[in-house]
């Protein structure tokens, strides 16, 4: 089942399903941005019904994933940064110049 996610908060994210989740059931995450993929179990903590299929509320119980999360969070946010320098741009840059801009111009501000 590929879904697409709609964000991370602090111990957990969300994200779109086709099929509805029971609150409770554990489930195997995986998020592929760059290799290798993050890859967690959480627990299904709501699920809301949507026009297209449902929402549904993920939990981690681990701080060490949570941490984990917060980094692939970062990745997301940078390679996101480094899509929209080549749509408004045309400037092709690397992930790794990506990083490095993006520290420089939103690290400070993303929250902790």
């Amino acid at each position: 089942m590929r879904e697409n996610m709609e964000n991370i908060s602090s111990g957990g994210l969300a994200f779109h399903s086709e099929e509805q989740l029971e609150p409770g059931r554990l489930i195997d995450i995986k998020i592929e941005v760059r290799p290798p993929p993050f890859t967690a179990e959480g627990r299904v903590v709501w699920c809301r019904r949507q026009r297209k299929g449902f929402l549904i509320g993920l939990q981690f119980d681990d701080a060490d994933i949570e941490y984990s999360l917060r980094m692939v969070e970062q990745v997301c946010h940078i390679e996101q940064y480094r899509n929209e320098i080549l749509r408004k741009e045309g400037r092709r840059i690397s992930s790794e110049q990506a990083a490095k801009e993006w520290i420089s111009r939103y690290a400070a501000d993303f929250p902790i």
